[in-house]
């Protein structure tokens, strides 16, 4: 495509999974913010203030994984996050929550994206930072 960021495989998935934060991200801050309150495990302490602060998590390590001086520190801060985040797609799976009126992600795919995610982001960010 002529673009030298795009060129190795680590470059093209750090912005594919940079390009998947921003929009999910999107979601914390639009009327789908609605789901994700409904997606938050109850024990969570003001879940609102929560999904503002995990939207911009999100836009951070986006960009975290753009610049190479932040790649690996965005790279780590991100896999730690996926994990945190976890107990909330459990719940909406559990509890019938989808997004936009959607239908619910099965557990199953739920988990199996959450571990690509892990994997592609420790593989581009931290194994090969380039």
């Amino acid at each position: 495509m002529g673009v030298a960021a795009l060129a190795m495989w680590a470059g093209a998935t750090r912005y594919a999974l940079a390009t998947m934060l921003i929009f999910t991200a999107s979601a914390h801050f639009t009327k789908m913010k609605s789901d994700l309150l409904r997606m938050m495990p109850d024990w969570i302490p003001q879940p609102m203030a929560l999904i503002y602060f995990t939207g911009v998590c999100e836009i951070a390590g986006a960009v975290g994984l753009m610049l190479p001086y932040f790649r690996q520190a965005a790279g780590l801060a991100l896999i730690v996050f996926f994990i945190v985040v976890f107990p909330a797609n459990v719940k909406a799976a559990r509890s019938g929550v989808g997004m936009g009126g959607k239908r619910p992600t099965p557990l199953w795919l739920r988990a199996s994206m959450q571990v690509l995610f892990i994997a592609l982001t420790w593989w581009s960010a931290l194994w090969n930072p380039g």
